[in-house]
């Protein structure tokens, strides 16, 4: 890894961003998902959820524990999460597969509820977070290291933040919103020189936005 640069160079001879190192549970996650731009409801309301889980700890545990995340929350289907109950609160409080931090579940199950009044306001969540990509003028010219490691925040994830919060969303802060737009796509922060930046251009390019 180059401290200047932020890039590493793969077990495959690929330069890719450094933060993955050589996990390779990791490397997939940054070159088959992460920066693709999404418009699954599904995908956007579990992303956002995990987010909040992985406050204060690393997204690789969070990573690590997904498929197990996928399983207790039922495929993060909103509609099936909203109907949890106090007694579903303590039977994930029990599942070791998982973070077991009762406000963070609370949250979850909170959200859920959020999550299908905002599809039934804006249509689905993705007409509603993709109306916040950022504009080619909000953007930095360069994205390189520097720049991932001055702005953790941007003006459209605090603007992101208050609108949900506003509805009644929890563990939604301007950082986790942030680390949710460069996860789903609504930005590109692959950095200058990694191998995915082009692609996922292209894919961006190509993305359909939900109407």
């Amino acid at each position: 890894m180059s401290d200047a640069t932020g890039l590493m160079t793969g077990p495959d001879g690929a330069v890719r961003c450094a933060w993955p190192g050589n996990l390779p549970d990791y490397l997939a996650y940054h070159d088959n998902e992460w920066g693709r731009p999404v418009a699954d409801d599904r995908r956007l309301f579990e992303k956002i959820c995990l987010e909040g889980f992985q406050s204060g700890l690393s997204w690789l545990t969070i990573l690590r524990k997904r498929e197990n995340f996928r399983e207790a929350f039922d495929g993060f289907d909103f509609d099936r999460v909203a109907r949890f109950t106090e007694a579903d609160v303590e039977r994930l409080l029990t599942n070791a597969g998982i973070i077991r931090h009762r406000g963070k579940i609370v949250s979850t199950i909170n959200n859920a509820k959020r999550a299908r009044e905002l599809a039934d306001e804006a249509g689905s969540l993705a007409a509603f977070f993709w109306r916040f990509e950022p504009t080619a003028e909000e953007r930095p010219a360069v994205v390189d290291l520097a720049h991932i490691r001055a702005n953790p925040t941007t003006a459209v994830s605090v603007r992101i933040s208050k609108e949900l919060k506003k509805r009644g969303w929890s563990f939604v802060g301007p950082t986790t919103v942030y680390a949710f737009m460069q996860a789903m796509g609504l930005v590109n922060d692959h950095l200058e020189g990694c191998t995915c930046r082009a692609r996922i251009e292209a894919e961006r390019k190509a993305f359909k936005r939900p109407a």
